[in-house]
Protein backbone atom coordinates (compact mmCIF):
# COMPACT_ATOMS: atom_id res chain seq x y z
CA UNK A 1 0.00 0.00 0.00
CA UNK A 2 1.37 3.11 -0.91
CA UNK A 3 1.88 6.50 1.33
CA UNK A 4 -0.67 8.13 -0.59
CA UNK A 5 -3.18 5.26 -0.13
CA UNK A 6 -2.08 5.49 3.76
CA UNK A 7 -2.94 9.05 4.43
CA UNK A 8 -6.58 8.90 2.32
CA UNK A 9 -7.15 6.33 4.60
CA UNK A 10 -6.21 7.48 7.69
CA UNK A 11 -8.35 11.18 7.05
CA UNK A 12 -11.22 8.72 6.24
CA UNK A 13 -10.84 6.70 9.43
CA UNK A 14 -10.75 10.31 11.63
CA UNK A 15 -13.73 11.63 9.46
CA UNK A 16 -16.00 8.77 10.54
CA UNK A 17 -14.55 8.78 14.09
CA UNK A 18 -15.74 12.70 13.93
CA UNK A 19 -18.76 12.30 12.29
CA UNK A 20 -20.01 9.66 14.54
CA UNK A 21 -18.67 12.20 17.65
CA UNK A 22 -20.86 14.78 16.27
CA UNK A 23 -22.40 14.49 12.44
CA UNK A 24 -21.27 15.85 9.55
CA UNK A 25 -21.33 20.06 10.49
CA UNK A 26 -19.35 19.41 13.95
CA UNK A 27 -15.83 19.17 12.06
CA UNK A 28 -13.90 20.71 9.33
CA UNK A 29 -10.45 19.59 7.68
CA UNK A 30 -8.61 21.63 10.55
CA UNK A 31 -9.35 19.08 12.97
CA UNK A 32 -8.59 16.23 10.86
CA UNK A 33 -5.07 17.62 9.93
CA UNK A 34 -4.61 18.07 13.87
CA UNK A 35 -5.45 14.52 14.60
CA UNK A 36 -4.00 12.60 11.39
CA UNK A 37 -1.00 15.20 11.81
CA UNK A 38 -0.96 16.84 8.48
CA UNK A 39 -1.83 19.81 6.92
CA UNK A 40 -4.86 20.95 5.35
CA UNK A 41 -4.21 21.24 2.13
CA UNK A 42 -2.57 17.29 1.94
CA UNK A 43 -6.57 16.63 3.02
CA UNK A 44 -7.48 18.84 -0.21
CA UNK A 45 -5.12 17.17 -2.39
CA UNK A 46 -6.99 13.81 -1.45
CA UNK A 47 -10.66 15.12 -1.22
CA UNK A 48 -11.10 18.32 -2.66
CA UNK A 49 -14.50 19.41 -0.57
CA UNK A 50 -16.01 18.08 2.68
CA UNK A 51 -18.61 16.59 0.48
CA UNK A 52 -16.09 14.28 -1.83
CA UNK A 53 -14.48 12.93 1.78
CA UNK A 54 -18.07 12.37 3.51
CA UNK A 55 -19.23 10.90 0.27
CA UNK A 56 -16.29 8.52 -0.08
CA UNK A 57 -16.52 7.10 3.40
CA UNK A 58 -20.35 6.81 2.88
CA UNK A 59 -19.70 4.53 -0.36
CA UNK A 60 -16.72 2.96 1.23
CA UNK A 61 -18.53 2.12 4.58
CA UNK A 62 -21.65 0.67 1.81
CA UNK A 63 -18.76 -1.93 0.45
CA UNK A 64 -17.74 -2.99 3.85
CA UNK A 65 -21.47 -3.89 4.65
CA UNK A 66 -22.57 -5.22 1.03
CA UNK A 67 -19.40 -6.99 1.93
CA UNK A 68 -20.69 -8.28 5.94
CA UNK A 69 -24.12 -9.23 4.16
CA UNK A 70 -22.30 -10.98 1.37
CA UNK A 71 -20.27 -13.14 4.22
CA UNK A 72 -23.40 -13.67 6.45
CA UNK A 73 -25.27 -14.89 3.44
CA UNK A 74 -21.71 -17.91 2.82
CA UNK A 75 -21.33 -18.55 6.24
CA UNK A 76 -24.82 -18.42 7.94
CA UNK A 77 -27.38 -21.05 6.22
CA UNK A 78 -30.27 -20.34 8.52
CA UNK A 79 -31.79 -17.06 7.63
CA UNK A 80 -33.35 -16.87 11.55
CA UNK A 81 -29.86 -17.24 12.92
CA UNK A 82 -28.19 -14.76 9.93
CA UNK A 83 -30.98 -12.17 11.28
CA UNK A 84 -29.44 -13.13 14.62
CA UNK A 85 -25.65 -13.15 13.64
CA UNK A 86 -25.99 -9.64 11.88
CA UNK A 87 -27.85 -8.11 15.34
CA UNK A 88 -24.92 -9.71 17.29
CA UNK A 89 -22.66 -7.88 14.85
CA UNK A 90 -24.00 -4.08 15.61
CA UNK A 91 -24.14 -5.65 20.28
CA UNK A 92 -20.76 -6.40 19.93
CA UNK A 93 -19.91 -3.07 17.53
CA UNK A 94 -21.47 -0.81 20.74
CA UNK A 95 -20.76 -2.76 23.65
CA UNK A 96 -16.58 -2.68 22.48
CA UNK A 97 -16.98 0.90 21.26
CA UNK A 98 -15.19 -0.15 17.91
CA UNK A 99 -18.41 0.95 15.73
CA UNK A 100 -21.01 2.21 17.99
CA UNK A 101 -23.27 3.48 15.76
CA UNK A 102 -24.30 2.78 12.44
CA UNK A 103 -22.56 5.78 10.15
CA UNK A 104 -25.44 6.33 7.51
CA UNK A 105 -27.83 6.18 9.98
CA UNK A 106 -26.49 9.22 11.78
CA UNK A 107 -26.45 11.25 8.82
CA UNK A 108 -29.71 10.53 7.99
CA UNK A 109 -30.78 12.52 11.23
CA UNK A 110 -29.31 15.01 9.27
CA UNK A 111 -30.08 14.82 5.37
CA UNK A 112 -31.78 18.07 4.95
CA UNK A 113 -28.96 19.36 5.62
CA UNK A 114 -26.26 17.14 3.99
CA UNK A 115 -24.63 18.00 0.56
CA UNK A 116 -26.94 16.17 -2.49
CA UNK A 117 -23.67 13.38 -3.45
CA UNK A 118 -23.85 12.75 0.38
CA UNK A 119 -27.43 12.27 1.04
CA UNK A 120 -27.34 9.86 -2.13
CA UNK A 121 -25.17 7.58 -0.81
CA UNK A 122 -26.64 7.32 2.43
CA UNK A 123 -30.29 6.38 0.93
CA UNK A 124 -28.35 3.89 -1.52
CA UNK A 125 -26.68 2.54 1.76
CA UNK A 126 -30.65 2.20 3.51
CA UNK A 127 -31.93 0.72 0.12
CA UNK A 128 -29.00 -1.79 0.19
CA UNK A 129 -29.68 -2.69 3.84
CA UNK A 130 -33.70 -3.07 3.30
CA UNK A 131 -32.65 -5.28 0.15
CA UNK A 132 -30.78 -7.12 2.07
CA UNK A 133 -33.14 -7.78 5.18
CA UNK A 134 -35.91 -8.40 2.61
CA UNK A 135 -34.05 -11.30 0.77
CA UNK A 136 -33.11 -12.66 4.62
CA UNK A 137 -37.03 -12.54 5.63
CA UNK A 138 -38.16 -13.36 2.30
CA UNK A 139 -36.36 -16.43 2.78
CA UNK A 140 -37.08 -17.36 6.29
CA UNK A 141 -40.63 -17.12 5.94
CA UNK A 142 -40.37 -19.40 2.34
CA UNK A 143 -38.37 -21.87 5.27
CA UNK A 144 -41.00 -21.97 7.71
CA UNK A 145 -38.14 -20.05 9.95
CA UNK A 146 -39.86 -16.37 10.40
CA UNK A 147 -43.45 -15.53 10.81
CA UNK A 148 -43.94 -11.97 8.84
CA UNK A 149 -46.91 -9.35 9.65
CA UNK A 150 -47.14 -8.21 5.84
CA UNK A 151 -44.51 -7.87 3.28
CA UNK A 152 -40.76 -8.88 3.98
CA UNK A 153 -40.03 -5.33 2.78
CA UNK A 154 -42.72 -4.23 5.41
CA UNK A 155 -41.05 -6.34 8.23
CA UNK A 156 -37.50 -4.78 7.08
CA UNK A 157 -38.24 -1.28 7.44
CA UNK A 158 -39.18 -2.25 10.83
CA UNK A 159 -36.47 -4.13 11.30
CA UNK A 160 -33.86 -1.49 10.17
CA UNK A 161 -36.01 1.27 12.31
CA UNK A 162 -35.65 -0.79 15.20
CA UNK A 163 -31.93 -1.33 14.87
CA UNK A 164 -31.47 2.35 14.32
CA UNK A 165 -33.33 3.28 17.10
CA UNK A 166 -32.13 0.22 19.16
CA UNK A 167 -28.54 2.55 19.06
CA UNK A 168 -29.88 5.47 19.53
CA UNK A 169 -30.96 4.29 23.08
CA UNK A 170 -28.45 2.76 23.92
CA UNK A 171 -26.04 5.81 23.13
CA UNK A 172 -28.84 7.82 25.31
CA UNK A 173 -28.63 5.63 28.38
CA UNK A 174 -25.14 5.27 28.26
CA UNK A 175 -26.11 1.67 28.20
CA UNK A 176 -24.51 -1.14 25.41
CA UNK A 177 -27.18 -3.58 26.96
CA UNK A 178 -29.84 -1.33 25.56
CA UNK A 179 -29.22 -2.74 22.32
CA UNK A 180 -29.93 -6.18 22.89
CA UNK A 181 -32.62 -5.41 25.03
CA UNK A 182 -34.42 -3.89 22.46
CA UNK A 183 -33.68 -5.77 19.79
CA UNK A 184 -33.75 -9.26 20.86
CA UNK A 185 -37.34 -8.99 21.16
CA UNK A 186 -38.21 -7.98 17.47
CA UNK A 187 -36.23 -11.05 16.76
CA UNK A 188 -37.96 -13.61 19.11
CA UNK A 189 -41.29 -12.28 17.63
CA UNK A 190 -40.14 -12.89 14.27
CA UNK A 191 -39.33 -16.74 14.85
CA UNK A 192 -41.60 -18.82 13.59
Amino acid sequence: MSNLTSKADDILSCARSLILKGGYHNFSYADIASVVGIRKPSIHHHFPSKADLVRTLVAKYREEAAAGFAQLDRNVADPLDRLGAYLGYWERCIADASHPFCVCALLAGEIEALPEAVALEVRAHFRALSDWLSAVLECGAAQGRLRLTGTARANAEMLMATVHGAMLSARAYGNAATFGDITRPLLQRLAA
